[in-house]
């Protein structure tokens, strides 16, 4: 039988693999390294396996470890989340007090457009509350990697048949967004001109309906965000296929042309851990982000 590990051993793996070797991980926790080096043993004796590489440039995560450190900062911030929510408990009527950070996993077109008014209710109602929110580019794994990593509580994330929700997770959609047709403005020819792209836009489309576009051409420029795409666009430079979270407060250098009824979508939505999903902090997140997309 394995033998368990405790938060002491888990915050020393945790800071090893941050801090990318045992020197600077010792000094992070202010610990000696050789007691770093202990822990780490001990920890690996433990499980059964090498969770770190050894070197002279520091200290790698194996695979084993890669998932070893991704439980141990699950595990530590449940600790944390229930020491918040012990702490913020009260007795008869009064209300439970929200308090401490509440670390969230956000693509920028969510970050920059829907989640500032979510935030903005959530911590009038719970000033307590200290949201941390991260910018991911929504690919690979994207936010739900970041929850699934131990290093968000919650992940906005496009949620569909090419990136469903991991089977590890929960979560679900808020909101359905259309794709628009971008271009300069007052331009007499805008399917004339080249085709400007992002990385994260393109795995979000339906490929039957890009096919289906014969005046769709390859794209010419990939830029490395929606903020850059619409910057080319509006000074002329192409048009760009771009969903409506994306074109919140676009310069008035640029026109939006609805695509039709045929026009692709994405489900924009939400992921968490399961036992995460059952906290207050996350609870009330929840309710806002699904009042601000309701």
């Amino acid at each position: 039988m394995t033998e368990d590990l405790a938060p002491r051993e888990l915050r020393v793996l945790v800071a090893v693999g941050r801090e990318r070797g045992f020197s600077a991980a010792a000094v992070a926790l202010g610990m000696t390294q050789s007691a770093v080096s202990h822990s780490v043993r001990g920890s690996e004796r433990k499980l059964g396996a090498v969770l770190f590489e050894r070197g002279r440039n520091g200290a790698t995560a194996t695979a084993a470890g890669e998932r070893a450190l991704a439980h141990a900062r699950r595990v530590l911030r449940l600790l944390d989340v229930m020491a918040a929510e012990v702490r913020g408990a009260r007795s008869g009527a009064e209300p439970d007090v929200l308090a401490g950070p509440l670390r969230i996993a956000a693509f920028r077109s969510a970050a920059l457009h829907l989640l500032p008014r979510v935030l903005g209710q959530l911590t009038a109602r719970h000033p307590e509350l200290v949201p941390e929110v991260r910018i991911v580019r929504e690919v690979g794994r994207g936010t739900a990697g970041e929850v699934l990593d131990g290093r968000a509580d919650l992940g906005i994330a496009t949620i569909g048949t090419s990136s469903p929700v991991p089977p590890e997770l929960v979560g679900g959609v808020l909101l359905e967004e259309g794709y628009a047709l971008v271009h300069p403005a007052g331009h007499p020819a805008p399917r004339t001109l080249p085709l400007v792209d992002w990385t994260e836009n393109c795995t979000s489309y339906t490929r039957e309906w890009w096919a289906g576009q014969e005046w769709l051409p390859p794209a010419t420029v990939e830029a490395e965000d929606d903020g850059a795409v619409l910057s080319m666009v509006g000074t002329g430079y192409g048009m760009a296929v771009m969903p409506e979270l994306s074109l919140v407060g676009a310069p008035p250098s640029v026109e939006i042309t609805d695509l039709g009824p045929e026009r692709p979508t994405r489900s924009v939505g939400y992921v968490t851990t399961p036992e995460l999903a059952a906290s207050l902090a996350v609870r009330a997140l929840i309710r806002e982000l699904r009042a601000a997309a309701g």
